[in-house]
């Protein structure tokens, strides 16, 4: 179990979200709801057709890698070098070339700076203190670059702008030519349960090892498309990625008794795996049933003792548009072969003891469930593997993917968690086909991957069972989200990284949108057509939001017009003042407030994307009531559901007698699960680490309506100052109004926004704390201890399982 220490602060929450809706006018009285999208959609040409068609002069860039790294694990660094190879298949003369550097996002020198809001709630964690702390310093994360030269080992020219790195070619690059160059690379890596992120490692005290995800781990490149040029936006850790399709070559050296899962095949076996393990692997290439490759038995051998030798491992992709891997001693590895149209597909898993209750006898299962029904769904899956790697997390890459479920350690396990993990395990694997095939630009779009994604992810789980509990899909998922407020909604065409309510924005609206479209507008036939050609159509090519608005159309006769435009389009909603202050102090004798902490998870709540549990609950999970869907489903006598046709899958709580539970008289599911979350105090030695902060709240306002940088002045109480400048984007979610917290060591008798006259304020006099003639009120107090939080996925607390074992 994770330790995470908590500031519980004696103060009340703040923040408020708005949001325009430029598409609404209501001084007209014409409607526009039925009015063709038009102009809204880019213009059709000859490489993206009317119809949604790619068009017949349509091109794509290509980069092929060749790369070799070295896990350095006692040190934390990995050290790479790569050849790359990039053909310029444009019909324009290329004078530079952008490779993206995501490890920068660690980095407090080279991130993107993209400042989110902030604001003093019932408590933090210590950690984000920290994080305050340390932005101030450079805390050596991110891409070294050490090497630069073209394939004659002539040096080259290179710029990095955070996230971003220009490679100056030295010669122009025409149509039709290939440039090779050669980069060599160190990072320091970071621990994904402080940093968070997608790559990293995690660190388990029991046994003192390590399991590491290497993902968005190399110089890549960007995109060069026809509908914008480079694809250079900053990479902020939301917003993921668009790639250039093409082949990988990958030699990984790690500690000899490590197993690696990756990104395509791996080409040396024989060299890697011990006789038994290869004996394991040649049986599993036509087992009925999952064939442990790496058994628990040698996993928590490896476990206890750390070699001090090395193994190469080699793996080659072909025509992927990434590539990731995950290396552990304490891997268990299981695989078995699945048939999409005849071709076989080896599913295959990854996990540590910690996690095999619940992997063992589910994950590859669900993998080859997964794969089988998209193919149903889009297209044939077109590659060799499919994988599941248990990493507490939930992020994918072309044939591999990080998910989480870990049981209790009396091998029990919440339904909820189970949930949480079929779900995670379905939605990630998912991800092959978007947007790792159906390859649209996810740092614009979210929704054209997570969006689909969820989509036929809740077609998959429907069909795994028909009493599974859909949280994306049936319209009344999506009935609480649309209720809110207008200002708190946001258009679903809204870049990833201006979201607020990211979840249902990007996930469930997309989703549930194009459910209806299926069992309600169209009717399946006509969709499940359409929906197809658009996946054939869009395959290992760059999809823009009208290809798919098009298509659906052209597809099937029907005019969607409106319904874009409502569904996708719609919704109703520099003078910057200092409006108010708040000052807290730490108390170290201050009684605690009870109740938990403070802080978001990615998904927005109940409403989607990814919390503790399946998709941000924390409930246990009952069947669900019949929707339009499994009504449909049971009748059609073709649907044979994986629970019926594998009954091995059948678990407790397939089983499981719910109705002598409590029911929510609302919900209508039971009682939920609890487990206890008990505080502790903090030591001594703690408590003086942090006695002298301060935190000021302080919330702006912009009146003038022009977003500006907000830079702020402190001068403290013996006359030293210090200043911090937040970027203009601070207001992108809120163009009215914004609160942020800072963080100091000392304590601030005067606060002074834009002290240089650097943004042309009008009023100057609302950007002073305290306001003229007033004095400072005093500070509020925090007290300060630590509680406990289970690692993500992680099955906490009594559960009906331990109940019925004990009965």
């Amino acid at each position: 179990m994770r330790r995470v220490s908590y500031l519980f602060l004696l103060l009340a929450c703040m923040g408020s979200i708005q949001a325009q809706d430029i598409h609404n006018n209501p001084g007209s009285n014409h409607g526009n709801k039925f009015e063709q999208l038009g102009t809204i959609l880019p213009t059709p040409n000859e490489f993206r057709t009317a119809s949604g068609a790619p068009g017949p002069k349509y091109w794509q860039q290509r980069a092929d890698y060749n790369i070799k790294c070295e896990l350095d694990e006692p040190n934390l660094l990995l050290k790479g070098s790569e050849t790359v190879t990039y053909y310029n298949n444009s019909p324009d003369v290329l004078t530079y070339i952008w490779l993206q550097l995501d490890e920068n996002q660690h980095s407090t020198v080279n991130n993107a700076n993209y400042q989110d809001a902030s604001s003093l709630g019932r408590g933090v964690t210590t950690s984000t203190i920290d994080r305050l702390e340390e932005a101030k310093t450079d805390n050596g994360y991110g891409d070294i670059i050490h090497k630069l030269t073209d394939a004659n080992g002539k040096a080259l020219s290179y710029t990095i702008n955070k996230t971003m790195m220009r490679i100056d070619l030295p010669a122009a690059l025409k149509p039709g030519q290939q440039f090779i160059f050669k980069l060599d690379w160190t990072y320091k890596i970071s621990n994904r349960q402080t940093f968070g992120g997608r790559g990293g490692y995690e660190y388990f005290p029991e046994d003192g090892n390590m399991e590491f995800t290497m993902a968005q781990w190399y110089p890549r490149l960007c995109v060069y498309s026809d509908f914008q040029g480079w694809q250079n936006h900053q990479f902020t850790g939301r917003g993921e990625f668009a790639l250039t399709f093409g082949n990988f070559n990958v030699q990984m050296t790690v500690p000899a008794d490590h197993v690696i899962l990756g990104t395509g095949q791996c080409q040396n076996y024989p060299q890697v795996l011990s006789a038994a393990q290869l004996a394991r692997w040649n049986q599993a290439q036509t087992a009925k049933e999952p064939v442990e490759i790496v058994t628990l038995a040698e996993a928590k051998n490896a476990e206890k003792q750390k070699s001090t030798k090395t193994k190469t491992w080699v793996f080659k992709a072909e025509n992927v548009r990434d590539f990731a891997w995950a290396s552990s001693r304490k891997f268990i590895w299981d695989a078995m072969p699945a048939y999409v149209e005849g071709k076989k597909v080896m599913c295959m898993s990854g996990y540590s003891k910690e996690a095999y209750g619940l992997y063992r006898p589910f994950s590859t299962k669900v993998v080859a469930h997964t794969i089988k029904t998209y193919s149903k769904f889009s297209i044939p899956f077109p590659y060799p593997v499919a994988q599941s790697i248990e990493a507490s997390n939930g992020m994918e890459y072309p044939m591999i993917c990080f998910n989480y479920g870990r049981t209790e350690k009396d091998g029990t396990y919440s339904e909820s968690t189970k949930i949480g993990m079929l779900g995670v395990i379905i939605h990630e694997v998912g991800h092959n086909f978007f947007p790792m095939i159906v390859n649209s630009d996810e740092r614009q779009w979210t929704w054209m991957d997570e969006g689909l994604n969820s989509f036929v992810e809740y077609l998959t789980e429907e069909l795994y069972d028909n009493k599974y509990p859909s949280r994306k899909g049936s319209a009344s998922t999506i009935a609480d989200y649309m209720r809110l407020p207008k200002d708190q909604l946001e258009p679903i065409m809204t870049n990833s990284e201006n979201i607020v309510n990211f979840g249902p924005n990007a996930y469930t609206k997309p989703a549930t949108g194009l459910n209806i479209l299926r069992e309600t507008i169209m009717g399946r036939k006509l969709f499940d057509y359409a929906f197809k050609e658009y996946a054939r159509r869009w395959a290992f090519k760059h999809p823009e939001p009208a290809d798919l608005f098009r298509t659906m159309e052209d597809a099937s006769g029907e005019d969607l017009d409106w319904f874009w435009r409502g569904w996708f389009y719609g919704i109703d909603p520099c003078d910057i003042s200092i409006d108010s202050v708040k000052h807290a102090v730490y108390d170290a004798n201050a009684t605690a407030p009870a109740g938990g902490g403070f802080g978001g998870r990615r998904g927005g709540g109940n409403f989607g994307g990814f919390g503790n549990g399946p998709r941000g609950m924390d409930k246990p999970l009952i069947n669900s009531f019949d929707d339009i869907s499994k009504i449909r489903n049971r009748e059609d006598k073709n649907i044979v559901f994986a629970t019926d046709a594998d009954q091995s899958l059948r678990d407790f709580y397939w089983r499981y007698d719910r109705g002598i539970e409590p029911y929510d008289s609302i919900t209508k599911i039971p009682a939920p699960e609890r487990g206890a979350n008990a505080p502790e105090p903090l030591s001594a030695e703690e408590k003086a680490k942090y006695a002298d902060v301060n935190l000021y709240e302080i919330h702006f306002s912009n009146k003038g309506g022009l977003v500006m940088p907000i830079i702020v002045e402190f001068t403290f109480e013996d006359g030293t100052k210090e200043t911090e400048k937040i970027p203009a984007q601070i207001w992108r979610k809120n163009e009215n109004a914004v609160t942020k917290v800072f963080l100091t060591r000392k304590k601030a008798v005067h606060i002074q926004l834009d002290p240089m006259k650097e943004t042309a304020d009008i009023d100057e006099s609302n950007n002073s704390w305290p306001a003229k003639g007033a004095s400072a009120a005093e500070p509020s107090h925090f007290s300060l201890f630590k509680a406990r939080m289970a690692v993500r996925g992680q099955s906490t607390g009594v559960n009906p399982m331990q109940n019925a074992q004990k009965k």
